[in-house]
């Protein structure tokens, strides 16, 4: 044939032309819708608020010897400060309504309260240094006979059996008032023997009066605030210690 043989005449397509894809860029990759920013919300947590600083108040009767007792506390609780508050025994329930507890002296009936008996106190008779009742070692109630006793107005022990003592011709006094008349040869005091030694003057002794009524001293506290700070206390007392197990 006459084209046998004949080159393709220069930029002749060979065949079916191939299209390159000249798409531009965008077309390419398609755009992507943007991104919504949100933003983060953070809620604080409610803190606790701080504890409020307590302080353990403590009631004691004139006479009452917690020494100890709140020595243990200082030790055990030294972040709750214990506050003791001398309060009268005549009172002393009503003192109960601001505290935590209190050492007072009994008979003290009331259901609402917690009552434990801790200790019994002897009584004593004071008088003149160098009355002649000093010189025995103790006495008993016939041992007063034609003896002035002096009335207290902040008595502990109640009415006393002495059948043959005379009661003083003058007012009651308070118990500070009253050995310092009785250290004057005047009459005598019958007290709890802590009493004797809280009020002790060199011109005055005591003596054990073997048969007369004693003194009970007793942790009280409200029943309704049987807090766990009273019942450390209450352990305290009850000779447990940090360890031990109610």
């Amino acid at each position: 044939m006459a084209n046998q043989g004949r080159r393709p005449a220069k930029g002749a397509s060979r065949g079916t032309p191939v299209r390159r894809n000249k798409a531009a860029p965008a077309e390419r990759f398609p755009p992507q819708k943007p991104k919504k920013k949100t933003t983060k919300v953070v809620f604080d947590s409610p803190q606790p608020e701080p504890e409020a600083p307590r302080t353990f108040r403590l009631g004691a009767v004139p006479g009452a010897t917690p020494g100890k007792w709140v020595d243990a506390w200082k030790q055990r609780m030294p972040h709750v400060p214990l506050e003791l508050v001398e309060i009268e025994a005549a009172s002393s329930r009503a003192a109960l309504d601001d505290l935590d507890a209190a050492l007072v002296r009994l008979p003290l009936l009331d259901e609402s309260l917690h009552i434990i008996p801790l200790y019994d106190e002897l009584p004593v008779v004071v008088a003149a240094a160098d009355s002649h009742l000093m010189a025995a070692d103790d006495l008993t109630a016939a041992d007063l006979e034609g003896e002035i006793v002096i009335a207290l107005t902040d008595d502990v022990l109640g009415p006393l059996d002495l059948p043959g003592a005379l009661p003083a011709t003058f007012a009651a006094l308070p118990t500070d008032d009253a050995i310092a008349t009785a250290a004057s040869g005047v009459g005598i005091v019958i007290v709890p023997m802590s009493l004797a030694r809280k009020h002790h003057r060199k011109d005055a002794d005591h003596r054990i009066l073997t048969d007369g009524p004693t003194s009970t001293v007793a942790l009280v506290w409200p029943r309704e605030r049987t807090t766990p700070d009273v019942e450390t206390f209450v352990g305290i007392v009850r000779g447990r210690t940090a360890n031990s197990s109610r």
